[in-house]
């Protein structure tokens, strides 16, 4: 017997796109799945169209909240309503490959491996633009650090879930609702940030990460979604804070190269940061080294220059 994937699918307001993304969950050439769905209390006719696919698929498990509770805390439910021993995160406007549970399964089966993502094609409904993202190499494991590294320090790695395979207990324990902050920022209501921890506490915690070179994940870019609508700056500084929330309690020996990020976020959002952040101390809680790491900033001041002359 094969071992029970979970598809998880929090969802609102999504009564034009859920079923294309509920199929794309459904048409997996892995057989033993469940698609859980949560409604947060859709104020269009997105739980009548998700009863109505489940209705024709007994794998989909389907819950409705009473009231809207937020959007990391319908996250939450999706994984306290699995059964599965593995966990996917499909967002509801996005769409997987067929072959994605197929493709990324086995490699859970490492026990040092922590999480597998793939590369992600993002999308325009009804445009001939699309973009691929997070090319890494060759199918195969990494060293987590090369993640971790990655990841807070600039490089092209995914902050989003939705483009990889956990163990659903590493959900589970990694998906914190609140962030500890300075600035009093809700982090279980703007949901910016929430998503990268998961991808850095279990990397913290396993020695390698896989990646797949397919593009077996998809991204839609619309008005409705977080990405898209978050200006001014807010998508950045709050994964900055994220991410010093992270450091100063698991890596401190990457503070100083990550303060040359922050200081760099803060003057290009200086005339429009309205979120409390303004020095590197808003972004620590218990950290007090705020000195930057100028070797670093050489390093990163250099690379700008020469993507300047490729241009």
């Amino acid at each position: 017997m094969t071992e029970l994937v979970s598809i998880l699918i929090p969802v609102f307001n999504r009564e034009t796109l859920i079923e294309e993304t509920l199929y794309s969950a459904l048409n997996q050439t892995y057989g033993n799945i469940e698609v859980v769905v949560v409604d947060n209390c859709s104020t269009d006719r997105t739980w009548e169209v998700v009863q109505a696919v489940a209705s024709k698929d007994s794998r989909i498990k389907c819950f409705q909240n009473k009231s809207n509770v937020g959007p990391v805390r319908n996250w939450k439910r999706c994984i306290d309503e699995a059964t599965g021993s593995y966990g996917k995160i499909l967002w509801s406007d996005d769409l997987i490959h067929k072959q994605f549970i197929e493709e990324t399964l086995p490699y859970l089966k490492n026990e040092d491996v922590g999480f597998v993502y793939t590369k992600a094609e993002i999308f325009i409904d009804g445009s001939e633009i699309k973009s691929e993202h997070y090319h890494l190499g060759k199918s195969g494991l990494y060293d987590n650090e090369k993640y971790i590294e990655g990841v807070i320090l600039g490089g092209e790695f995914p902050v989003s879930p939705g483009c990889a395979l956990f163990r659903l207990n590493d959900l589970r324990s990694n998906l914190l609702i609140d962030i500890p902050n300075s600035v009093e920022s809700d982090f279980s209501m703007h949901a910016i940030g929430n998503d990268l921890l998961i991808f850095l506490l279990t990397a913290n915690s396993y020695a390698k990460f896989a990646y797949v070179d397919k593009t077996l994940s998809k991204f839609r870019s619309h008005d409705g979604s977080i990405s898209v609508n978050s200006i001014d700056g807010k998508l950045p500084l709050h994964y900055a804070l994220a991410t010093a929330f992270f450091l100063e309690n698991k890596r401190q020996d990457l503070i100083e190269k990550f303060n040359v990020l922050i200081k760099s976020c803060l003057f290009r959002y200086r005339k429009v940061n309205k979120y409390g952040m303004n020095n590197i101390s808003d972004f620590y809680c218990i950290n007090k080294n705020f000195r930057i790491d100028y070797s670093f900033l050489l390093i990163k001041v250099k690379n700008k220059f020469a993507s300047f002359l490729r241009l």
